[in-house]
């Protein structure tokens, strides 16, 4: 998010890059830290079905309040658009967690991928190999098949494509 924002608006686009990060990385990452810590869910994967809809709630609470500072705050359009996308894919990642583990990891990976792409020339492509090869290491550990990573990847980037071309 900081190079979003950097590319949208130099240093006042990095400060709200920083402050996008907060709401859609910093705090979800220390509510899992604190539900791990308080024995709610075993690891930062959070692999129970239920568990995970719980952190998907935080996160997309936390992604929406995030996305209406920026917006009322007058954010770059761009930094603003990329936390939109960030929202909607969350929410569909929850409704497809209802009945299939898809892969979170691998979603936001390539969409943070595609953003980047699209944002900054094809030079940033080859950060769709880190992309593939998380995925392996999500099927490696067993914590997803090929087909849950594959389609969180492919999710991720049309997510990402679209709220590109809309914003």
């Amino acid at each position: 998010m900081l190079g979003i924002g950097w590319h949208a608006d130099g240093l006042a686009g990095a400060g709200w890059g920083l402050l996008a990060a907060l709401f859609a990385a910093v705090l979800p990452t220390l509510f899992i830290t604190y539900g791990i810590r308080h024995g709610r869910w075993e690891d930062r994967n959070v692999g129970a079905r239920r568990p995970r809809i719980v952190v998907l709630a935080f996160i997309t609470a936390s992604v929406a309040t995030g996305l209406i500072l920026l917006a009322v705050l007058g954010a770059p359009v761009l930094l603003t658009g990329y936390l939109a996308f960030m929202l909607v894919s969350v929410a569909v990642l929850a409704l497809i967690t209802m009945a299939w583990k898809i892969s979170i990891h691998c979603a936001v990976a390539s969409g943070s991928v595609t953003i980047l792409a699209l944002t900054y020339g094809p030079l940033v492509l080859g950060g769709y190999l880190l992309v593939g090869l998380l995925g392996w290491a999500r099927v490696a550990v067993r914590d997803h098949t090929i087909l849950q990573a594959l389609c969180g990847a492919v999710l991720g980037a049309a997510a990402a494509a679209l709220a590109y071309t809309a914003f």
